[in-house]
């Protein structure tokens, strides 16, 4: 039974409806070393009660395992319902009767439903003093318990690599819960439906069928799990039945019933439009035709903690900033230029929006340094280590916005001041870096949660600051934007800066784009437009137009290729020579993106291309040689570039990003693949000099609109396009949006804060 998916890049969401399944092009769960989306990777000298260093990994997610703990206790404590669609009271069956007496039209929401009374907007709401969440180490899983789950995968057929997988998911009692309910495989990242149920007959026999009560319970929580990995938070309950019907459940509502009995899923009815004013009690006349809409979602509780602890942490900020500190006339006196009107809105609000491309920048910068010079404890946080190295360079003067930077992979490119967000197992680097990136105030937001870099916290727990600009806002997942607001104190400055037009974060959720709709706090678009030929190309794509642009210093260039074959070899001329020459970009500051890791032109062929004409070699550990350009991911869906070393009995040692990283023996397959060519993805957020954009003809039908102008503005002098698809990239240019996520978090905001005046 194999479990390996073939991943292609993600192009946007899709639900499990039709014959289009939620998560169809991330089959299971996602590999780290292909992370979907380019997250600054941290180091931490967190360490354990024994004084044991924790790695990256295990510090970041001890860190979310007590944020969630937190969140979870802030919920307990409400007193009530939960207002705006939280869990539906009353026992399962009854649950799904007024569910589907509701879709039908049978009943108004009315007579099923008692309606929340709308949340009242929290005038100064009181934090409750938090001690700084410490990392502790993981508990590790007994051998004793993974030698019984591998036991039982042997008797179901299954392989027994899953053992230490399956043992760390299913917990303690792991063998004995597998042999009772064969379909919890499904928990178990990249196993298929299909393989849990040949696993489960191999156990079962007779007694494993379609209509298990086991087996629509597992498939109801695996779905909702694959609608996360497409960036959806909740899932309509017509979707989620459908895509249970398509996979042989034969009550698909009974099924969604008993995952909701068991705890396994949540049930929230949304108004479609929640500040729609409530029909009058008195009005009888009518009364089921004035019902507000509603619709039905299910979800799992993990976001749905995130998205209302989102809510309310936003929520906060905005009502408690106090309107008159004393400073106003010093911020109005700094408010000049094309940063007037950002600084003003930062002075008075505690949420700001802020939008633009690369040039953009220029106006957070500007903005950070006034913060400063009126005293305030102000700090920004990219999305990358090479974003903080790029904003680093405004915030000092030493950097243009669209100057291009060192490729990140190269050794002897500048280090960080030993901040260690590259991070990994046992890096080398050293710890907490208050004074960020070279002595200035910017960290990678993935450090900033995790206390390698930044400001540290209070004594309530929360970041030491008072104005946080968090750059490359787009990138920010459900998840990570929870923990970062949560990590606020009262009365700092938030402000939301990034690009809308590139893909969305690769977790779960579309906070900027929600917010922008939400309009629930003050909007800056800035009129800074980026310049020469490659911005106008941009500019273009972004507003759906793919024009022809003058390039008089070969700033663009296209590259017809009939086939796969010869898009990679050309691209490889292109790295190699052409650029090189023509341009003087030396081959390591040159970026190939494709739309996916599998297929002739994906970046698992381009990059063995590329390592056989760059960097050729036996590939001694683990397929890799010293000098090999490498993507490093210690987390999934986080990517960061880097460069082999090399290898001892310690594991690979990398550089990334200046930072030395040691990746252990066991982790390399997992965390690290050769990276000349990346996915648009694991591009966002970082820019080179030049990029080779590969678009073969089998690529054709995943390009939309976002995923072309992220490729094309990974480029900052120079940009090649390999184009293999015909008139299928003006097409996804012109007409081929994001495809939507469903969440949650507009109608949380709208039922807390009024719209913005």
């Amino acid at each position: 039974m194999s479990t390996e998916p073939e991943t292609t890049e993600q192009t946007g969401p899709e639900t499990p409806d039709g014959a289009t399944e939620a998560g169809a092009v991330r089959e299971g769960a996602p590999d780290a070393a292909d992370g979907e989306g380019t997250d600054a990777a941290t180091d931490t000298d967190a360490e354990d009660g024994t004084g044991k260093q924790l790695s990256e990994a295990e510090a970041e997610l001890a860190a979310q395992r007590l944020e969630r703990e937190r969140i979870e206790r802030r919920k307990a404590e409400r007193k009530g319902p939960v207002e705006a669609g939280a869990k539906l009271s009353g026992t399962a069956a009854d649950l799904l009767a007024a569910v589907r007496a509701v879709e039908s039209g049978q009943k108004p929401v009315a007579a099923v439903f008692d309606e929340p009374a709308p949340r009242r907007p929290a005038a100064e709401p009181v934090r409750r003093p938090q001690p700084a969440a410490q990392p502790v180490a993981p508990a590790a899983v007994a051998a004793e318990s993974v030698d019984e789950v591998r036991r039982v995968l042997a008797d179901g057929g299954a392989p027994d690599s899953l053992a230490p997988q399956a043992a760390a998911a299913l917990g303690e009692g792991a063998g004995e819960l597998l042999r009772a309910d064969p379909w919890q495989l499904l928990r178990v990242g990249g196993v298929r439906p299909e393989q849990a149920d040949g696993f489960a007959r191999a156990l079962l026999g007779a007694q494993a069928g379609p209509d298990d009560e086991r087996r629509g319970r597992a498939l109801t929580g695996w779905l909702l799990e694959q609608a996360a990995l497409a960036g959806h938070t909740a899932l309509e309950m017509r979707a989620l039945t459908a895509a249970l019907v398509q996979r042989g459940v034969p009550d698909a509502d009974t099924a969604v019933q008993n995952a909701v009995a068991e705890g396994e899923a949540l049930v929230f009815q949304d108004a479609l439009d929640p500040r729609a004013p409530e029909p009058a009690e008195d009005d009888e006349e009518g009364a089921e035709g004035a019902e507000r809409p509603v619709r039905i979602l299910v979800g799992l509780e993990r976001y749905a903690l995130a998205e209302e602890s989102l809510a309310d942490g936003l929520a906060r900020l905005i009502n408690s900033v106090p309107k008159e500190d004393g400073s106003a006339p010093e911020w109005e006196r700094a408010a000049r230029g094309s940063t007037a009107e950002l600084i003003r809105a930062a002075a008075g609000s505690g949420l700001v929006l802020h939008t633009g491309g690369e040039a953009s920048l220029a106006e957070p910068a500007t903005l950070l340094r006034t913060a400063s010079a009126l005293g305030l404890r102000a700090w920004a946080a990219t999305h990358t280590p090479t974003g903080r190295e790029r904003f680093a360079g405004l915030l000092n003067g030493t950097e243009e916005p669209g100057a291009p930077m060192p490729s990140p992979s190269t050794p002897g490119s500048p280090a960080t001041s030993g901040s260690a967000d590259a991070g990994g197992g046992d890096s080398t680097a050293g710890g907490v870096t208050p004074g960020g990136s070279a002595g200035l105030p910017v960290a990678t937001v993935a450090g900033l949660l995790v206390g390698a870099e930044g400001p540290g916290r209070d004594a309530d727990g929360a970041l030491d600051l008072d104005l946080l600009v968090v750059l490359d806002a787009p990138q920010l997942d459900v998840e990570t934007a929870a923990l970062l607001v949560e990590s606020l104190p009262d009365g700092a400055r938030l402000v939301l800066a990034g690009d809308p037009a590139v893909l969305w974060s690769a977790g779960p959720g579309r906070v900027f784009a929600d917010l922008l709709a939400a309009r629930v706090c003050p909007q800056v678009a800035s009129r800074l437009p980026d310049p020469g030929p490659l911005g106008e190309l941009v500019s273009g794509i972004g507003i759906g137009e793919l024009t022809q642009v003058e390039a008089p210093g070969k700033e663009v260039v296209i590259v017809p290729v009939r086939d796969a074959g010869e898009a990679v070899h050309r691209s490889v001329q292109l790295v190699a020579d052409s650029v090189p020459r023509a341009l003087g970009v030396p081959a390591e500051h040159t970026q190939v993106i494709t739309p996916g890791h599998g297929g002739a032109a994906g970046t698992r062929a381009l990059n063995a291309a590329l390592k056989e004409r760059l960097n050729p070699g036996p590939g001694r550990f683990g397929g890799f040689d010293p000098g090999d350009r490498v993507a490093y991911s210690p987390a999934p869906g986080r990517t960061v570039p880097g460069q082999v070393v090399k290898a001892d009995a310690d594991g690979l040692h990398l550089s990334c990003a200046g930072v030395p990283v040691v990746v252990p023996k066991e982790r390399v397959e997992q965390c690290v693949r050769h990276g000349w060519a990346l996915t648009a993805h694991q591009a966002v957020g970082s820019r080179w000099p030049a990029a080779v954009v590969v678009l073969p003809g089998d690529a054709a039908q995943t390009l939309n609109r976002p995923w072309v102008y992220t490729a094309f503005s990974r480029a900052d002098r120079h940009l090649s396009v390999v184009h293999g698809v015909d008139q299928a990239l003006p097409k996804a240019v012109a007409e081929i949006p994001a495809k939507p996520r469903t969440t949650r978090l507009p109608v949380l905001l709208a039922t807390q804060l009024p719209p913005a005046t």
